[in-house]
């Protein structure tokens, strides 16, 4: 078959395919053109899901009649004026979007510059009618009729009309939010619209396009960022750890005001919550990266949602730093959901108030321990130390007032956490705050405490080893042993060192210090399940914090425990003073609160 130059209406559909595969990508280049062109407002209406009607209207430079004849040709484009790939500073820049819709769609646009008169223009499967003049305000208006009608088979891939006017909206959301200076405006069938208007500049008012985009609750459950290192700045928010959502859709990354979807900035913001968040959940942030724009590639991708950077591994490195110090900084705080959900389980189970007249009582009653009733004769076990001392009482490392103390203006003055009260079932604290209540999972919270202790020993050298008088001999199979023995390095920087013993065992000559007591053959088989699950691409550190992870387990409070008062509030003063305490290592909240309102309500008081 002779070869032959193809057609350029042919041409522009093939390009079609790789920039406009659905809707979606079309409302993404036209509300992108709006945005170089300096709008202050822009109004998009879509109609079945963006097939049979995309308009994005907005009242920036507009086009004097000379370059709206360009814009509709392949690669011509305003936004490269020195012809430099390396320095993009507009979205869009290839010159592909309009004459690619054109080619595969009815593309109407009618513009007007600045002390000009109005133009429009029309292409119809790439024949293009003359231009006319039209009457118009200053700026542009695109209206795409009847997508793809000139390439019916990529109709058949397309997905049913609210799917794709969700996935439409997604792209507005995202870029509103890069740029909350700009008021937007959303409507039309299968989607719920929004009306933005435009915010101040500064973090304030990007606050506010937040949570008018992500809800009102992120921003009062998330930590806000600033890091700036080697010329990168990172800024935005991101959600506690126990602040999560069951999919990634709430994940904003932006690149110079760009939104990307990059598997580095992905990977990196999975490794700074690889600590805290439950699996299979994922954090809700909105990160703004800002660095040279010749230190990032944007043109490796036809729509522009990746980027590569010239220093991957230090972007990554502040991602990851930026993140954790910001979530740091939150202290003990943990997810304000948690009193949320424990009212609305309550009211699912029919229980919207209690009292003489409310609902029945639980089948099996509580059982408290209350500061001055009596324990049993029998010695109370210590509750295990967090540190790296001698066993001891938690009491004996932190003071704690016997009863709550009034300040200098004679009202009660309570910590964060309160002061413990109580502990029901063995299992959980209750203490009393200055404005409610807060239930504490003993063992989540301990085995916290002593995970961040045990990272912190490791970070200012090695985790303290006490050699074992006589060596603890484990049986396991073969391939779990080899698994260990190859592991050999992360366990002893964790504190653990293993030998191989034998056909089928290995002897354990030391254990971090706080483990001397702890149930080692158990430790070490629940470690050899986890080593086995560990990929290739797992850092050192990371396997180390698996490690970390499970020691912390086998050494903290088990439910089951009863604690003295004086333990429950060290327990408590701990967790005040460490950060991420709201949460345990598996991702769960460590403790609950309740306000005197959720408790007024619960009763029937309010």
């Amino acid at each position: 078959m002779p070869v032959r130059q193809l057609d350029p209406v042919l041409i522009d559909q093939i390009a079609a395919g790789e920039v406009i595969e659905r809707p979606a990508a079309a409302v993404k280049e036209l509300v992108e053109n709006a945005i170089d062109a300096g709008a202050h407002r822009i109004e998009i209406r879509l109609e079945q899901g963006g097939r049979r009607l995309i308009r994005v209207t907005d009242d920036g430079a507009g086009m004097p009649p000379d370059d709206l004849a360009l814009a509709i040709r392949r690669h011509a484009t305003s936004k490269l004026p020195e012809g430099q790939l390396d320095r993009i500073l507009t979205l869009g820049f290839r010159g592909e979007a309009l004459p690619s819709i054109g080619a595969v769609a009815r593309l109407q646009i009618t513009t007007r510059a600045a002390g000009g008169e109005g133009h429009a223009i029309l292409v119809d499967a790439g024949q293009v009618s003359p231009i006319r003049p039209a009457a118009m305000a200053q700026g542009t208006r695109v209206e795409v009729s009847d997508l793809f009608f000139a390439t019916p088979a990529r109709l058949k891939f397309l997905k049913g009309d609210r799917a794709e006017a969700q996935a439409a909206a997604l792209v507005i959301r995202r870029l509103a939010m890069a740029h909350s200076e700009i008021a937007f405006t959303l409507s039309g069938d299968h989607l719920s619209g929004f009306d933005l208007p435009a915010e101040a500049p500064g973090e304030a008012g990007l606050r506010r396009r937040i949570a008018r985009l992500v809800g009102e609750d992120f921003a009062g459950n998330a930590a806000s960022l600033r890091a700036e290192r080697n010329g990168f700045r990172l800024t935005g928010l991101a959600s506690l750890p126990t602040y999560h959502r069951a999919s990634a859709l709430d994940q904003y990354l932006f690149v110079n005001g760009r939104p990307v979807r990059d598997r580095l900035l992905i990977g990196a913001l999975k490794a700074a919550y690889a600590d805290s968040l439950m699996a299979g959940r994922h954090p809700v942030v909105a990160l703004f990266l800002e660095l040279d724009p010749a230190g990032v590639d944007v043109n490796v991708h036809p729509a522009k949602l990746e980027v590569r950077f010239r220093d991957a591994e230090g972007i990554r490195s502040l991602m990851i730093a930026g993140i954790r110090d910001g979530l740091a900084g939150m202290g003990h705080q943990a997810s304000s959901r948690g009193g949320e959900a424990m009212l609305q389980r309550l009211r699912a189970q029919g229980i919207t108030h209690l009292g003489a007249g409310g609902a029945p009582m639980p089948a099996r009653p509580l059982s408290f321990v209350f500061p001055d009733q009596r324990l049993p004769e029998r010695p109370v076990p210590a509750m295990p130390h967090a540190g790296f001392s001698e066993p001891a009482r938690l009491s004996e490392r932190v003071q704690v007032p016997q009863s709550v103390q009034a300040d200098a203006g004679g009202e009660t003055a309570f910590p964060p956490l309160g002061y413990a009260r109580a502990q029901f079932h063995e299992t959980f604290i209750l203490a009393q705050t200055g404005e409610g209540v807060v239930i504490v999972d003993q063992h989540a919270a301990h085995e916290r405490l002593v995970y961040e202790r045990l990272k912190q020993a490791r970070a200012e050298g090695a985790v303290p080893r006490q050699p074992l008088l006589i060596p603890a001999i484990v049986d396991l199979p073969e391939p779990a042993i080899a698994a260990l023995l190859d592991q050999a390095e992360a366990l002893a920087a964790a504190g653990l060192v293993i030998e191989p013993f034998g056909a089928g065992a290995i002897a354990v000559q030391e254990v971090p210090a706080p483990l001397a007591g702890a149930d080692i053959v158990a430790m070490i088989r629940d470690l050899a399940d986890q080593v086995g699950e560990w990929g290739g691409s797992e850092s050192l550190s990371a396997r180390q914090d698996h490690v970390l992870k499970t020691f912390a387990c086998h050494h903290s409070v088990r439910a089951g425990r009863r604690l003295r008062l004086e333990e429950m509030d060290a327990l408590l003063r701990e967790m005040e003073a460490t950060p991420g305490s709201g949460q345990c290592n598996h991702g769960r909240p460590t403790y609950i609160a309740l306000s005197l309102k959720d408790l007024e309500r619960l009763f029937g008081r309010s």
